[in-house]
Order: structure tokens, then sequence, then C-alpha cells
């Protein structure tokens, strides 16, 4: 019986990347199949964030070494928009306000935006809206919200909530959530949780960017991975978060060598 290999989503080959000169990642390698939802965790100033905006092609930084793979094409090669329109999102830690373009005017761009790069006819008015309606009850957005300028005068829930409803409209091949955890409370986490859980399926990935395990309790990764100064140095299943909460980062990574 003939075999056939499945290409992976997001392959990530000793990365290095500096910021002002400095070295903030020092050899990342890391692949994500279609299906899978990994996490990064690690202590604060380990690269985690680093890591999403090297992904989403953030020019704050220069990539002194390795590559980016993402469904078979060059990633470090495509401007942040191609990025965008090929099927990457990422969710920002500090979602950023837009004075001026409300919600619906902002994903009617983009969202029509990324058909046209893909050859297919934009959606009209009609669509849209019944498109936003569908994906606005995943995350409990009340339709208002999109009369609004982007994230302005929004609670940090109501941000991180517009910006899961955001991935939801425009489907991602990749979602990466770069600590979306961060300011929720327990209830918009659930919220926010439940809206990422919906779109998991064989086709997508995810890389889910947290300090904490208690986001994990809630979006389960089927790998976890342990950032420690610019390097992973321990990848294992969803009991590793456990682990990290038990022992802390300190304590485990004075016990663990780099590249363990």
């Amino acid at each position: 019986m003939e075999m056939f290999e499945v290409m992976s989503l997001l392959e990530i080959k000793n990365l290095h990347a500096s910021v002002d000169g400095e070295e903030i990642l020092k050899g990342v390698d890391l692949v994500i199949n279609p299906g899978e939802v990994h996490s990064i965790m690690g202590p604060n100033g380990s690269g985690k964030s680093t890591l999403a905006n090297v992904i989403a092609g953030k020019e704050d930084y220069e990539i002194t070494a390795g590559s980016i793979t993402f469904k078979g094409q060059d990633l470090l090669e495509m401007e942040p928009h191609e990025r965008a329109t090929s099927g990457v999102f990422l969710a920002f830690q500090y979602p950023v306000e837009i004075p001026g373009v409300s919600g619906m005017q902002f994903l009617k761009a983009a969202v029509n935006a990324k058909r046209e790069a893909n050859g297919e006819p934009e959606l009209d008015a009609p669509a849209l809206l019944k498109l936003f309606r569908e994906k606005a009850k995943l995350v409990e957005i009340d339709m208002e919200m999109l009369k609004r300028p982007v994230n302005e005068g929004f609670s940090g829930g109501e941000k991180k909530r517009a910006e899961i409803f955001q991935m939801a409209v425009l489907q991602p091949t990749l979602g990466v959530l770069d600590e979306t955890d961060s300011g929720l409370d327990i209830d918009a986490l659930k919220i926010v949780s439940h809206g990422v859980n919906a779109m998991r399926d064989a086709e997508r990935g995810f890389l889910v960017i947290t300090h904490y395990q208690r986001l994990l309790d809630y979006i389960v990764p089927d790998f976890v991975h342990v950032l420690v100064d610019g390097r992973i140095v321990k990848s294992g299943g969803k009991e590793l978060a456990l682990e990290l909460e038990d022992k802390g980062y300190n304590t485990w990574v004075e016990a663990t060598p780099a590249g363990a």
C-alpha cells in the first residue's frame, strides 16, 4: 500500500532573531501539523511574543539564521499582508485600537482582501452580515460592537472577544494566540476558549502562547513546549503544563540542560 507523507502546516528550523542587535530567539525548532494545537510556555523575557511576531511578520525583528515554512512556502519571504491572506492570524497580547474605522468596515476589507488574494469573488453586504451574525454567537459578541471603532473604548475582555471573533470570521489555517488569556476573568476566558475550540478541525493548526497553565484547562493542547532564553528546552504532552505549574520555571529550568 502506497503511503503519502502529510505536509506540515508550519515548520520552524534553527530560528534566530534579534531586536536592536540583541538576540532573542537562539535556535527555535518547531513543527505544527494540520489539526494540531501546540502551546508555548515560558517565563517573561523568554522570547514567546518575539516568536509570535516573527511568524506574523512584524518588521522590528531581524532574522539572523534559520527558516520558517508555511504550507510549503517560505514564510520569511512573504510580506505581513501576504501571510495574512495565505492563512496566518495573530491574536495580539494587547490588541490595538483603530480610531475612525468600525469593526464592520475593518472586517469587510479583511474578508474581501483575503478572498481576492485566493481568487474568490467578494462577499456582498447581505452575505457579510450573515457571516458576522453567525460567528458573533461563538464569542457572545453584540452586533452593535461592530459599529464602534475597532477596540476603541473596549474593556480588556471585549478586545479579546472581538479578536477571536475576527479570527472566526477570517477562518485562518494557522491561529497564533499571543497570551490571549492576559487580563481575562474566568467568564471571559471561557467565552474566548469556546470560540477557539469551535474552530479546531483536521485542517487548521493553533499555536497558543501563554505564561500560565489555566488557559490550557480550556484550550487543551496536543503538545506543550517550554521556551527558555530563546530556545525550546523541553517538549511533551498536556501534562507538561501541569508539571510546570507545580514546579515553576526556575526550579525546572535549572535542572534541565538547554536542548534537552
